[in-house]
């Protein structure tokens, strides 16, 4: 893999440069080629201009994705411009409040640019901030996770050497534009002279579509939670040219895990983990004959450190479960609110050095090999009649169940057992299952205090984010509604 430069346009430049009439994007049906997309970020630039901006001024940009927005990061990045990337759906007063948190002194709409012949300019600022991500926001106001163009840059070359991203080789993009998988799907590619396909956010839920479009493009990487896999599944038919699949954001089901191989008869597959605030930190090669669920989050990525931390803050060595701590090449320098950082960003547990570690808030095993598993959240924990129970582990053996398509589970207030578990199940056919028989399932597999005591079953599937994880506030608050 050649070694490029650490700035995202400076490497897109040089691959407009080298490989001028090789497709960048595939967009709508359309190639777009690397030197169309340059005279875009040109005309970008010359947009940018015309605002007067003060130098390293930061802006936000509505994370709407076509290439004209690809475009304006492009230009931004060269311009050495930190930019606040935010969903596109939320909430007009969230995004103002986000706005005003990161001082924008611009908003930028999503609008068609008009190319321009030129050299894009490109400024040289390695640790300045670049992207300014955020997190999910369920428990309130997202938090904004800036990153430093030295850091994305040290990831997309792990990202292009570790899966091949490079001419001649074509990436699906399934994530919104503002995630973080984007680094690798899109930001990778044009900084090593791949093709990125689009996947239209209107159609992200269209098995048939998807299929399609990747059947089309002869895709070799596609990287996404596993909801896109149950997609690709419903139509039947193996993607033959996929090399490479990385599933990523939500735990692969059972169902899920034993899809892969047929689907993607030529592909290497891996469990990828990581968060916005460090990026991807482990990744475990499938092996289809030997693995079952839950699949091992894997092995540290190349500069990664991790830790394991007990409940009374002692490092843990051996084999156990501890919250894990994690120091990476590719992290945040910290979030943008100082307040925040006190409790979610440290140094080493134990002293063994002068790192920045990232307090993930996830529970971890690791097995007497070395292996390590996820256990769930340590916020998804939960007292039942004394006994400690993960609401996350719950739902995994929920979807145990061939007939369960989806499921979430919740403590609600309890006066006998201080919490009671909800389950809400999304079953696959209609009378399909009963609650009976779910109970029966929990109570062969679990504590008598981690079987739900109350379950619901739907015939329509579970609500879910814009990266295609269950919406658990959106999910609780109309379980609620349905019990007045």
């Amino acid at each position: 893999m050649q070694h490029l430069h650490p700035n995202l346009s400076a490497s897109f430049v040089t691959q407009a440069g080298h490989h001028p009439d090789d497709p960048a994007l595939i967009w709508r049906h359309t190639e777009i080629s690397y030197r169309q997309l340059h005279e875009k970020v040109c005309g970008a630039q010359h947009r940018l201009d015309r605002l007067h901006l003060e130098s390293g001024a930061p802006v936000a940009v509505r994370a709407v994705k076509s290439p004209d927005t690809i475009a304006l990061i492009l230009a931004l990045l060269g311009d050495g411009r930190p930019f606040l990337l935010p969903p596109a759906d939320l909430p007009e007063a969230t995004f103002t409040a986000l706005v005003e948190a990161v001082g924008a002194k611009a908003v930028l709409e999503p609008q068609e640019i008009a190319p321009v012949a030129g050299q894009l300019r490109v400024i040289d600022q390695p640790e300045s901030t670049c992207f300014m991500l955020t997190t999910s926001g369920s428990t309130g106001i997202p938090k904004i996770v800036p990153l430093t163009a030295a850091g994305v840059g040290r990831f997309t070359s792990w990202g292009a050497a570790r899966f091949n991203i490079g001419p001649q080789r074509t990436v699906l993009n399934y994530a919104p534009l503002n995630f973080d998988l984007c680094l690798l799907d899109i930001w990778t590619t044009l900084a090593h002279g791949g093709r990125v396909v689009l996947v239209e956010p209107e159609h992200a839920t269209r098995a048939a579509y998807l299929h399609e479009l990747i059947e089309a493009s002869q895709a070799h990487v596609v990287q996404a939670v596993p909801m896109l896999f149950h997609l690709l599944a419903e139509v039947g038919r193996p993607l033959p040219s996929v090399t490479h699949v990385i599933a990523t954001g939500d735990a692969l089901t059972a169902r899920g895990l034993a899809l892969l191989p047929e689907l993607f008869p030529n592909a290497r597959l891996h469990n990828l983990y990581g968060c916005t605030e460090t990026n991807d930190s482990f990744l475990h090669e499938i092996d289809p004959a030997k693995d079952t669920t839950p699949l091992p989050i894997g092995r540290p990525v190349c500069g990664v450190d991790a830790v394991l931390v007990e409940q009374n803050g002692h490092v843990l060595d051996g084999p156990g479960v501890g919250e894990l701590y994690v120091h990476t090449p590719f992290q945040t320098t910290g979030y943008t609110d100082a307040a925040l950082n006190v409790t979610a960003f440290g140094p080493h547990p134990g002293g063994a050095n002068e790192h920045t570690y990232f307090r993930s808030g996830d529970l971890v095993r690791r097995t007497a090999d070395g292996s390590l598993t996820m256990e769930g959240r340590a916020d998804f924990h939960v007292k039942v009649r004394g006994v400690r129970v993960n609401t996350q582990a719950v739902e995994r053996t929920l979807l145990e169940l061939d007939e369960v398509a989806g499921a979430v589970v919740f403590a609600l207030p309890d006066q006998l057992a201080g919490n009671a578990l909800h389950a809400v199940i999304h079953r696959r056919d209609p009378q399909s299952l009963h609650s009976l028989a779910v109970r029966a399932h929990c109570a062969r597999r679990l504590s008598r205090a981690a079987v739900p005591t109350a379950i619901q079953l739907t015939d329509e599937p579970l609500p879910t984010t814009s990266t295609g994880k269950p919406d658990r506030a959106r999910i609780k608050q109309t379980y609620l509604e349905g019990q007045r």
